[in-house]
């Protein structure tokens, strides 16, 4: 597909970055659509994983005329921000937001202005995405072990990146740390790109990341992944130990994102929005291409997602306080 018929329109507004997109929908007309507009926000900085996983959405749902997309990046509050707007939006089907674990961590850590559990109504769960621990693919660290036993040799010397504070990454790390016995500096970053660049730079020793946001960077040679965050090797990368591998087996870091609208949206409108999702979902060729991307497909929706959500943030809560995990 060309550009040109993609109709992309980039704009800049502050910390924002709007993508207008024509948006296919399935089996409505596009006469009875066209003066529709649809956004979607996304919690992160362009170039993470939901801002992948979103565009390439888009470009699924740009199949043929109808109401125009707009895809708005809003980063900061660790997402709530964004969250926030979506709760308070209208609920007429017209204002979504592209969400992952943070929706469940907030409010463990903070006040924030909605529920997870009320204030949305889930539309689909749409991908998991596993986890990696990277250096810098010049540092003298090639195993996780390595760096392990130098980070227990320098307590409190090394610096470690990661998406945070207070994000899945966050807890990931505090409880890898404690797991692994290690005193390293927790570095926070909006997002994982920066993160990604933080190690490339060598202003980090290394960072905790959606293998999504570090591909690119390890395709380049530029990065070194010690190890996946999983108890399954990464088919992707087949050569990387999981966390079985190196004897921590009962430990695991997985991203997932969804898509939610505000509470009291007409349970029509939630099922069409699922119907869009899905079949951008099962387009041909999309899984393969979020594979390639490290964005492992799922599609369930409704009532299966709520589930998810439920339980989610039940398990969140328990860690952080088993742990004693702060905010900052």
């Amino acid at each position: 597909m060309q550009l040109s018929r993609r109709k992309f329109l980039y704009m800049a507004a502050g910390a924002a970055t709007l993508v207008f997109i024509p948006l296919t929908l399935s089996g409505q007309s596009a006469s009875s659509q066209t003066t529709r507009t649809v956004r979607i926000i996304v919690p992160f900085p362009p170039g993470g994983s939901a801002d992948i996983l979103t565009r390439l959405l888009g470009e699924q749902l740009n199949r043929a005329t109808g109401p125009t997309v707009v895809i708005e990046n809003r980063p900061g509050g660790g997402a709530a921000i964004a969250y926030e707007a979506v709760a308070h939006a209208a609920p007429d089907g017209n204002t979504l937001v592209i969400n992952g674990n943070s929706l469940v961590i907030n409010p463990h850590f903070r006040k924030v202005n909605y529920d997870p559990l009320t204030s949305f109504e889930p539309v689909c769960h749409l991908v998991n995405s596993p986890n990696l621990i990277v250096v810098n693919s010049s540092s003298p660290y090639r195993t996780l072990d390595d760096y392990l036993v130098t980070a227990r040799s320098r307590p409190g010397e090394l610096a470690f990146a990661a998406v945070g504070p207070a994000t899945a990454q966050h807890i990931g790390f505090e409880l890898f740390a404690r797991l692994a016995g290690i005193n390293v500096i927790f570095v926070p970053y909006q997002g994982g790109a920066p993160a990604v660049t933080a190690v490339v730079g060598g202003h980090v020793s290394a960072a905790m990341v959606n293998y999504s946001e570090a591909m690119e960077q390890l395709n380049a040679g530029k990065l070194r992944a010690l190890v996946s965050l999983s108890r399954e090797r990464i088919t992707a990368l087949p050569d990387v130990p999981s966390t079985t591998d190196v004897g921590f087996g009962g430990y695991s870091l997985e991203i997932w994102f969804g898509v939610l609208a505000p509470a009291k949206t007409p349970k029509d409108m939630v099922t069409e929005l699922a119907t869009w999702f899905k079949a951008a979902m099962q387009a041909p060729g999309v899984k393969p291409r979020l594979m390639g991307l490290g964005l492992y497909p799922v599609g369930t929706c409704l009532e299966g997602f709520a589930a998810h959500i439920r339980k989610q943030y039940e398990e969140y809560g328990r860690i952080i306080h088993e742990a004693n995990i702060k905010p900052g």
